[in-house]
């Protein structure tokens, strides 16, 4: 298995790529499939969030370039700036995260909130789109209970890697 533990800085081209929605990619601990097929541990520092086209330094030297794989999502338009707000206000008080567009506002299918922004007035469509929410309140790491400093935990992809 690959392993990745830093982040690269450099200018260098990336030869491999790794594909991630973005559920995967704020986990600092993570076990994955390069596009190639090769198997993959990422162990970067607690609160670490990839962006699409973030570089990756792997421990043989190789490259990687971060992909945010397209998701199932919904997107948000509305009849003018303030019904917009409105919206994305009301997503913000459930701490949901939200990709912000000119014109537009992306969330990660939900029923129920498909349903909520319906009911104030949006318009919402299914769309299939790489994920790129704003970092706010989702910048800080994570922890999962019991893990303290000397808890590495591997988050196990469900095969859709």
């Amino acid at each position: 298995m690959l392993l990745i533990e830093h982040l690269h800085t450099g200018h260098g081209v990336a030869g491999e790529q790794l594909e991630l929605s973005f559920e995967y990619r704020t986990k600092s601990r993570l076990r994955a499939r390069l596009k190639s097929g090769e198997e993959v541990g990422l162990f970067l520092p607690r609160g670490t969030i990839l962006r699409g086209g973030m570089k990756l330094a792997a421990a043989d030297g190789r490259i990687v370039e971060v992909v945010a794989a397209p998701e199932e999502l919904l997107e948000v338009r509305c009849a003018d700036a303030f019904e917009l707000a409105r919206a994305a206000y009301h997503l913000g008080n459930r701490h949901v995260a939200v990709e912000l567009g000119e014109s537009w506002l992306r969330i990660q299918a939900d029923h129920v909130l498909e349903d909520m922004l319906a009911g104030l007035g949006a318009s919402v469509a299914p769309v299939t789109a790489p994920f790129e929410p704003e970092a706010g309140a989702y910048s800080h790491g994570h922890q999962h209970e019991g893990e303290g400093a000397k808890g590495a935990r591997i988050h196990m992809m469900d095969g859709n890697y």
